[in-house]
């Protein structure tokens, strides 16, 4: 159990406390001592007596007997009416509660917020059969750096203002998880269509041929630049459905190891530092960090094969 954070002893002090008044040294003594009153001593020292080592461990504040408990049998009431979207207002007068007990009653079963009468919609998984069937893409926004920020030191008063900001754009494909990225200066359909340009030729250089392209609804991927990029390139173009980011949820979840091992995993005086630092992250990423979504290995692993790792290892 753990111990109350105003808990002036612990089991160990306990069983000093009780050492030293067996010496025998007074009670009231040992009790000043120990910072506590002699009621108190003397407490733990008849507990040791009845139940021995075990008698010096806190106990549940929880009373043996608690006869106004409200029944099993009306609490499965008050959660029946709950799920046909009654209010607790109107719940409390039909079992004969009051307002606070039933608004309790709720929020230790789960049922305090309508939301949660929602069924959670069960999780639907895919992945394509083969590297370069599908590539995800998405962009991140980060503000430029302009010194040691407050995420590393976690002081808030010196913050940078008016630096800017640069974008990370990412692509990752769906069967294999490898994975590419650059900074770049901002998010314009020009712009990401260039990325992509770049980004199917760094998959072709590693024998994977790119066949849809899956974004969400920003400008630049509904941009007429973009759309054309795609059909130069002979990708067929997809976009998730709007509010529906986890759709795209390879290209999230890879943003957010790319932040954590990348973006926020070290401190960087400049900008440039950590621009720097990308293509040496990514390699790690691509040919040595296992990746739970292939089995603990390398996302480069179901692109070459094992037995050309080595050999084509970049």
């Amino acid at each position: 159990m753990d111990i109350h954070q105003n808990a002036v002893t612990t089991p160990r002090s306990r069983a000093e406390l009780v050492r030293r008044i067996l010496q025998p040294q007074p009670v009231r003594a040992v009790a000043r001592e120990f910072g506590i009153s002699e009621r108190t001593a003397s407490k733990w020292l008849r507990r040791f007596h009845t139940e021995g080592e075990a008698g010096l461990a806190d106990r549940s504040c929880r009373p043996h007997h608690s006869p106004r408990t409200t029944s099993e049998a009306v609490v499965a009431q008050v959660v029946a009416l709950r799920r046909e979207r009654w209010t607790g207002a109107r719940i409390a007068p039909a079992v004969a509660l009051s307002r606070a007990t039933v608004g309790r009653i709720l929020r230790r079963v789960g049922l305090a917020r309508l939301r949660q009468l929602e069924r959670t919609a069960p999780v639907r998984r895919y992945e394509r059969a083969r590297p370069g069937e599908l590539l995800h893409v998405d962009i991140k926004k980060l503000g430029r750096i302009a010194g040691i920020g407050h995420r590393i030191t976690g002081d808030r008063r010196h913050r940078g203002h008016g630096i800017g900001w640069e974008y990370v754009h990412v692509a990752i494909d769906d069967c294999s998880r490898l994975a590419y990225a650059e900074v770049l200066l901002d998010e314009r359909g020009e712009t990401v269509a260039t990325f992509l340009r770049r980004a199917c030729r760094w998959f072709a250089r590693r024998g994977v041929q790119i066949l849809r392209v899956l974004s969400d609804n920003g400008s630049g991927y509904r941009s007429r630049v973009f759309a054309a990029a795609c059909q130069a390139l002979h990708v067929a173009q997809r976009r998730t459905r709007p509010y529906r980011p986890q759709t795209n949820g390879k290209a999230e979840r890879f943003i957010q190891t790319l932040l954590r091992e990348w973006a926020y995993g070290r401190a960087y005086s400049r900008s440039i530092e950590r621009q720097a630092a990308l293509p040496a992250w990514l390699h790690y990423y691509n040919w040595h960090r296992p990746h739970g979504g292939v089995h603990h290995r390398p996302p480069i692993s179901r692109v070459v094969g094992a037995d050309n790792l080595l050999s084509a290892h970049t």
